[in-house]
């Protein structure tokens, strides 16, 4: 990492090699979208060797990768969000796809639309501790929240979602 961040072409190839289907895996579920995700994993990329300078050795590399991949994805969403029309096009073709797909399909959908209604802050601690990809405890240091936090967070999207599905099957 230290040759890396000296500019050390080969060492950065290795260390991207060692860390890129893990930065791509977490961009996907912080979008939700295979293209949206080989982006954000791009757009990464080109920004790490000028990072690589400012790791300070504080956190373990991954926690700080995540960290870098999560913040990423905000200012990604902050732009979105003034493209509402955008986002209307999405709803409607997610609506069509979803009327198209079976029944197992049909419940994925249903989730992966739910969620996408959920707060950003609630979409990522999802994203970092889905299917145990990350403890609480990491996922609260990637975060910079305590692990309290992560814990009334994931409570907070059953709680949710729990609501939505209710409300959609008059339940």
């Amino acid at each position: 990492m230290r040759a890396a961040a000296g500019g050390d072409r080969e060492a950065f190839a290795e260390f991207l090699g060692l860390h890129y289907d893990r930065i791509f895996r977490l961009c996907f579920r912080l979008t939700g979208r295979r293209e949206e995700a080989e982006d954000l994993t791009q757009d990464i990329c080109l920004a790490l060797p000028g990072k690589l300078r400012s790791f300070r050795g504080q956190a373990r590399v991954t926690t700080w990768l995540y960290r870098i991949a999560v913040n990423a994805a905000h200012d990604r969403r902050r732009r979105a969000a003034s493209q509402t029309k955008a986002a209307e096009g999405w709803r409607d073709w997610e609506v069509n796809r979803r009327a198209a797909a079976g029944d197992a399909a049909a419940g994925l959908d249903w989730l992966r639309r739910s969620m996408s209604e959920l707060p950003g802050d609630l979409r990522d601690t999802v994203a970092l501790t889905i299917d145990g990809e990350m403890t609480h405890a990491e996922a609260a240091e990637v975060l910079g929240i305590s692990e309290g936090t992560v814990s009334w967070r994931l409570s907070e999207v059953r709680r949710r979602l729990r609501a939505i599905w209710q409300e959609e099957t008059g339940q």
